[in-house]
């Protein structure tokens, strides 16, 4: 380990079948799934440009690439002509805000290599793996700091601070959602150093209240556990099977975030996470607010 450097990329996984949103899922990347007037995965990149992010990887499923080629870099001349023909072009401001994003590389999950959340990471191994460290994300995960530093930003600075080989996001959670998370076990001594990663543990179980979601600091070395070879669990290539490795030989610490975490992976929770958003929303919350307390409460 040595002083931590400018991290430059990030990954972001969104290579998944989305087969809850199905039929949705079936021509439409859950990743682009709206949140309010923005894609699910738009989110992502703004956290990873607040961070100072010059360059993200976002690794999508082999048929996928042109619909995320489309939406980051479609010039949709079309209906900007409309906004300026109806007197409206304050609409488009919102679009050139997409084209002033950091670089946006688009790749293709190598499906050649055994299924599994490490897939995506592995796949863009060849753009990252000179870099001192990296950051990833995945795509359904998102969390709402509400004019606080990102979750992106945070776990950086985090990194920059102290000497590790890699930071875990974690969120506090309570006693009965346990069963549904990686939960972390922090090494004896340590307020912030991991020993291993439990998944999914029985109520009561649990080493403690911190659950690993994916938002990640990783370095190189997580390659030399993530391998095609490495496989785990259903013969499936997890990350979190080489992050165990790298606590074990090495230094990976957590940080909690002062956000709220949200998974948008099913209907229930990314209707949960919408409406958490729009409430946050400047324009539209207050409004939002009082319609959900007449209307629905």
């Amino acid at each position: 380990m040595s002083k931590a450097q400018k991290i430059r990329k990030a990954i972001i996984t969104a290579a998944g079948f989305g087969s809850r949103f199905l039929p949705i899922t079936k021509t439409f990347p859950k990743e682009m799934l709206p949140v309010i007037d923005k894609p699910i995965i738009q989110y992502l990149v703004e956290e990873a440009a607040e961070a100072g992010i010059e360059e993200v990887i976002i690794v999508v499923s082999p048929g996928e690439v042109a619909k995320f080629e489309d939406y980051f870099y479609g010039s949709a001349t079309n209906i900007r002509t409309l906004m300026i023909r109806q007197g409206k072009l304050d609409r488009w401001d919102k679009v050139e805000q997409v084209f002033k994003l950091p670089k946006i590389t688009i790749m293709p999950q190598d499906d050649r290599l055994p299924y599994g959340n490490g897939r995506p990471i592995l796949t863009a191994k060849a753009l990252v793996q000179h870099d001192e460290a990296f950051v990833v994300m995945f795509g359904d995960d998102m969390v709402l700091t509400s004019g606080k530093a990102g979750a992106t930003k945070q776990l950086v600075d985090y990194y920059t601070q102290t000497e590790s080989d890699g930071v875990l996001a974690v969120q506090v959670v309570p006693d009965d959602e346990v069963d549904r998370y990686g939960m972390v076990k922090v090494k004896s001594g340590t307020e912030d150093q991991v020993e291993l990663v439990i998944e999914k543990p029985s109520r009561g179980q649990s080493p403690s209240n911190l659950a690993s979601y994916g938002r990640y600091v990783l370095t190189p070395k997580v390659f030399d556990y993530l391998r095609a070879d490495a496989t785990g669990l259903d013969d499936e290539l997890w990350l979190q099977d080489a992050n165990d490795q790298i606590a074990k030989h090495g230094v990976l610490k957590v940080k909690v975030i002062n956000g709220q975490w949200m998974t948008t992976g099913d209907p229930l929770r990314y209707m949960k996470a919408h409406v958490q958003y729009m409430l946050a929303h400047k324009k539209f919350g207050p409004d939002f607010a009082r319609w959900l307390k007449q209307t629905v409460l």
